[in-house]
């Protein structure tokens, strides 16, 4: 063994002597494990800092789609399909603004912004 093991198991030894071990939270109740089969094993690691970094699958779907809409908009020529694009692109922003804001990341696009108050506005 070396040093570094043996002083790890000697303050664990004390901990437990101690009582520092004694009523942790979930004591006693089986631990909540997440199944992760779905998600490949060399990808699991990345999945798992992501997530505990507070990334979603969801906002990851939302940037994907608001990528491929902003592609279809640069290669359409038909005016009324970049309108509808136009339409889809603006939802998805907001979603994903809101999803945004909901974590406390703050956006700072202005144009965004006065966008989001008139829509609001028309809702009301």
């Amino acid at each position: 063994m070396d040093m570094f093991q043996i002083v790890s198991e000697d303050r664990i030894k004390k901990a437990y002597k101690d009582g520092e071990f004694e009523n942790l939270p979930g004591l006693g109740k089986p631990m909540q494990l997440e199944d992760l089969s779905a998600i490949p094993e060399d990808l699991r690691m990345a999945y798992k800092l992501l997530k505990n970094a507070g990334y979603t699958q969801e906002e990851s779907h939302l940037r994907q789609e608001l990528m491929t809409i902003e592609d279809l908009i640069k290669k359409t020529d038909d005016i009324s399909e970049k309108e509808n694009l136009h339409r889809k692109l603006n939802e998805k922003l907001i979603r994903f603004n809101q999803i945004m804001s909901k974590k406390g990341v703050k956006t700072n696009s202005s144009i965004f912004k006065n966008y989001e108050l008139k829509v609001q506005n028309k809702l009301k």
